[in-house]
């Protein structure tokens, strides 16, 4: 659920949506059933031992998927307030991570599934409206960028 604008962050929070072009397809995860089986992007809380949002994205890469070598991060300008499990006011900051076709996630136990689908799955099975609208962002950025190297 989103919350108020004026509300203040009690904790900040990181996603980031895994890619490769062409043709753009992401990298989309399911949690496992004890948490919904729903389709997600990495996500996480950032903690106080983190630098910066970037810094706390690539531990949450490294603890949920194995991905050590990020290269550069795609910041998509976006990001949304809302209650988290606490009752407080949460922000969500999304980021787009080019990596190879090829990868193949270790997967951690916050996710039992991984899957390299279209932007438009993508947008079927990501559960959470915010998800999709973050997608969306990412087609906007890339539109406008040149193609990331890999």
């Amino acid at each position: 659920m989103t919350v108020s604008a004026e509300a203040p962050v009690a904790q900040e929070c990181v996603e980031g949506y895994l890619f490769a072009t062409p043709p753009l397809e992401l990298l989309v995860f399911r949690r496992p059933p004890s948490r919904g089986s729903i389709w997600v992007p990495v996500s996480g809380k950032v903690d106080s031992t983190d630098p910066d949002l970037p810094s706390a994205l690539r531990r949450e890469l490294a603890e949920e998927t194995g991905l050590r070598d990020t290269g550069e991060l795609m910041d998509l300008d976006w990001q949304v307030r809302f209650e988290g499990p606490d009752h407080r006011t949460w922000r969500l900051h999304a980021f787009g991570a080019p990596v190879p076709r090829s990868f193949s996630p270790a997967l951690s136990a916050e996710h039992d599934a991984s899957e390299w689908v279209s932007v438009g799955e993508a947008r079927r099975r990501l559960h959470y409206e915010d998800n999709r609208a973050a997608v969306d962002r990412l087609v906007e950025r890339l539109g406008s960028a040149r193609p990331p190297r890999i």
